[in-house]
């Protein structure tokens, strides 16, 4: 866990999606959060030629008054897309700018927010709905208990004055039982001879806080038999987002601003002396960077057969002997084990690496490094002169010059670890039913038209087609909100243990987060159950996902409406946007790390080797033409690495919702055009897909995201599957070797 995100909790649902995500699987197709979109003024626009391509468009682009669309829907839509084009730019040239530009001229990034995006907009939007409903005082007699839970742990949060006047003291309480930060307590410090960094880290479980910081212990499906589930080790979390910030060390803005967190931290606790504070703490995060080492990058953990290395716990003991195994294991899981007990290990070297670093570390530095990572997890739920030192180093690290609202914080909390009782209260009061019927319609049109570019790629063998085919077909949908969410005694059943005080922030945060660790380790000697509806109850949030362990698609709720989705619109805006992104996770099942996991959600190799090689190839093709990207207002290239199974589904995602339209219009029959638009339904398909991806964001988050996201910027994620699409260039009449339409195109799907 990341500073950034401090104040979120890990949940059921997005505790197991994040979880998989650390180890590579290909859960997070999450199309919205890590989106990075650059900020471009119609100056940036090319030239191809001055006169815009859509003054001589296809015939079918005049207008036809007879076969125009003036229901309020339709007006409204046009509207929009009129409010966010930039006519002056021609859409051969730079059809993000084109579809984009005013859009991104008109918004003004509030002091608040590090960026501004049709995502955020939405879940903003929807945030203020709910806010309305949690913030109306309990009612004991209507109000199911997990409701009183959500509304008690919301007021806790929201109510400042008690956090205030707490201050650190809450803090001090915890460091104090677990034997006190060293460079606060100074020459009083009692652990250079007993201090033991076991013992400590299953203080932390017991207490609350995050046990990972050492070694990642979790509970996940096993990914070769995902009937099961398996003790999984790891390489531990760091506290910045990314390995890379640390290496770099304190020439890096961000090392920097951390590193003062660190001090300002301790002079708050009241440690005394200045340079002794200093020297204790640059050894404690020269500790936190040698993990850094040691942890294998981003780029290498994308192939998922190399971080299964299972094995007996008897082999971990004689792999890393100086590490006292049982006690670990048996003190921080729910469950007893022995040595027959199988471990996945997920980075071997870095447990053989850390176990050699244990021995060796003084005992101070180690003590004053853990130590830091609980004050870390602390901030949100202290005192103002806390949370203004946090806001001051997400400045640094986001861009953001002002704190969110309370209220907007508190909802985050909220979602991260009360997420099914909020989804439960907004598809309750907010959800359109008849949303998930027409998004599940298009859901089986979309995935048709994949399985047609099964039959009609020229590079698969006849034995891997039909199991891509197989797989495809086996994909499991997910839309709106399971039925089990509008269960209230189910959701009050699951939350059972679950006691939220309305004036104990602090303590509620602790409980929730021991809940949750039990809840997930609870699992190990349980089945693994593909489409328990807890794990896709997360609803009330504007995103969507591909499961590789269940070979699933998940639309939740949230993301059906705005920019996506709308029944009183055309359906060549719905294909062009929420299809899209239909697409996008469909594809993901056979992106580099989706195709490593067959139908049924295990990770085994299907591919025969001469397809296998062209698949590489043909991903490597996407790889070099996004890694050539460059991000200007930070002067870095996209990694095309990290990116690659992102970029592979948007590219396919997009043909696949293109060709599902044009099938939609054979079974249906063609559509009105908008009002005061010139273009085919064809063309405002390609113009509603662009328009998704509207977005300005500040230049720190831009390189947070280019360092540490698995998704390309805003302009790529347009700019790039269009330009590699024929059907776009034809549509509109793009030259050959214009931007739009090179000559050379990479195609995996």
């Amino acid at each position: 866990m990341f500073l950034a995100t401090a104040i979120a909790l890990a949940v059921v649902g997005h505790q197991y999606q994040n979880i998989l995500a650390q180890r590579g699987v290909a859960v997070p197709g999450a199309i919205g959060h890590l989106v990075a979109p650059l900020s471009r003024s119609p100056s940036a626009a090319g030239s191809v030629n001055s006169a815009l391509v859509r003054a001589d468009p296809p015939k079918a682009a005049m207008s036809n008054y007879e076969n125009l669309c003036l229901t309020q829907g339709c007006v409204k839509a046009a509207a929009q897309i009129i409010e966010n084009m930039d006519p002056t730019t021609n859409p051969c040239s730079d059809f993000y700018q084109f579809a984009c530009g005013q859009w991104i001229q008109r918004q003004s990034i509030p002091d608040d927010k590090s960026s501004i995006t049709q995502f955020s907009i939405i879940q903003d939007e929807l945030d203020a709905k709910l806010r309305v409903i949690v913030e109306k005082p309990v009612n004991p007699k209507k109000d199911q208990p997990h409701v009183v839970n959500l509304k008690n742990l919301y007021q806790s949060c929201v109510n400042t004055s008690t956090l205030d006047r707490l201050g650190e003291e809450p803090l001090l309480k915890v460091l104090r039982e677990l034997g006190g930060w060293p460079v606060v307590e100074g020459a009083n410090w009692k652990g250079n001879s007993s201090f033991n960094w076991l013992q400590t880290i299953i203080a932390f479980r017991k207490l609350g806080y995050s046990h990972d910081i050492i070694f990642d212990l979790s509970v996940i499906p096993d990914f070769r038999n995902n009937t099961k589930h398996l003790i999984d080790l790891d390489q531990a979390t760091l506290g910045l987002p990314d390995r890379t910030y640390l290496l770099k060390g304190m020439s890096d803005s961000v090392v920097k601003a951390y590193f003062k967190l660190m001090t300002e931290a301790a002079s708050l606790l009241g440690a005394k002396n200045t340079d002794q504070t200093r020297k204790e703490l640059e050894d404690a995060l020269h500790f936190e960077t040698m993990l850094a080492n040691y942890s294998l990058p981003r780029e290498e953990r994308r192939n998922i057969s190399a971080l299964y290395n299972k094995m007996p716990l008897s082999e971990l003991k004689k792999f890393s002997p100086t590490i006292n195994w049982d006690l670990y294991f048996n003190s921080l899981l729910v469950d007893h084990i022995d040595d027959d007990e199988m471990i996945n290990v997920g980075v071997p070297n870095f447990i053989a690496q850390v176990a050699k670093l244990l021995q060796t570390v003084d005992k101070r530095t180690l003590a004053n490094y853990m130590m830091w990572r609980v004050v870390l997890q602390s901030y949100a739920t202290l005192g103002k002169a806390w949370r203004d030192q946090l806001h001051n180093f997400n400045s640094v690290l986001t861009g953001k010059t002002r704190e969110n609202p309370r209220w907007e914080q508190c909802m985050t909390s909220l979602t991260g670890s009360l997420g099914l009782s909020l989804s439960n209260l907004y598809v309750k009061n907010f959800f359109h039913e008849d949303s998930k019927d027409h998004a599940l319609s298009m859901v089986k049109y979309i995935t048709n038209e994949f399985l047609n570019i099964i039959k009609e790629v020229d590079w698969m063998d006849s034995a891997t087609r039909l199991r891509a085919k197989n797989k495809a077909e086996a994909i499991v949908p997910y839309i709106g909100y399971p039925s089990e969410l509008m269960n209230d005694t189910l959701l009050s059943d699951h939350y059972t243990n679950v006691s939220m005080k309305s004036d104990e922030y602090f303590k509620n945060v602790m409980q929730l987060r021991r809940w949750s660790t039990d809840y997930s380790f609870g699992q190990l000697r349980k089945p693994h159950i593909k489409g328990e509806w807890k794990k896709h109850a997360q609803v009330a949030v504007v995103n969507a996902f591909y499961n590789s362990l269940e070979n699933c698609i998940e639309f939740p709720a949230g993301i059906l409406q705005g920019a996506f989705f709308s029944k009183d619109r055309p359906n060549y805006l719905n294909f062009g946007a929420i299809g899209f992104v239909i697409g996008h996770e469909i594809t993901h099942g056979f992106d580099d790390r989706g195709r490593q996991f067959d139908k049924d959600g295990n990770n085994k190799n299907w591919w025969e080797h001469e397809t296998d090689e062209k698949f590489k190839g043909r991903a490597q093709c996407i790889i070099h033409q996004y890694g050539n990207y460059t991000v200007p207002e930070i002067n870095m290239p996209v990694n095309g690495i990290n990116t690659q199974g992102e970029n592979i589904a948007d590219n396919g995602g997009i043909k696949e919702a293109f060709r599902a339209y044009r099938q939609w219009v054979k079974d249906n029959g063609p559509e009105g055009s908008l009002p005061g638009l010139n273009y085919t339904a064809d063309q405002l398909f390609w113009i509603s897909a662009a328009n998704v991806w509207c977005g300005k964001y500040r230049p720190e988050v831009m390189r947070l995201r280019t360092i540490s996201g698995s998704h390309s910027p805003a302009p790529y994620r347009v700019i790039g599957p269009m330009s590699n699409t024929i059907e776009f260039a034809e549509q509109f009449n793009c030259p050959i070797g214009s931007p739009m339409n090179p000559k050379h195109k990479c195609t995996v799907w």
